[in-house]
């Protein structure tokens, strides 16, 4: 099992337009071989001001793959492709951390 965890620092004040764009390309990438999870996910305060700075500029997708082959067919994938496209003016960075099952 893939597992991916990549976090999406969006501009200022963009996050909603940047989850109704995904919204549309969820289908997509769940109609794909091997998505066993594609999930965007968006931070919290919990409470405790020193260990919670929940920030309204990310959101981390949370995915789970059977196979790398799998995750690099997604990374090519047209539908992904046009996503970034529309998506570009929003986004100022992305990190991508890939672990697989110890």
């Amino acid at each position: 099992m893939i597992y991916v965890v990549a976090t999406i620092q969006l501009t200022g004040g963009h996050r909603e337009e940047f989850l109704a764009l995904q919204k549309d390309l969820l289908p997509h990438v769940h109609a794909e071989k091997g998505c066993v999870e594609y999930a965007p996910s968006i931070e919290v305060p919990w409470g405790d001001p020193a260990k919670s700075t929940a920030s309204d500029s990310v959101v981390v997708m949370h995915e789970r793959w059977e196979t790398l082959d799998d995750l690099k067919a997604h990374s090519v994938a047209p539908h992904m492709a046009a996503f970034r496209e529309k998506s570009k003016h929003l986004v100022l960075g992305v990190k991508i951390e890939v672990f697989k099952s110890a």
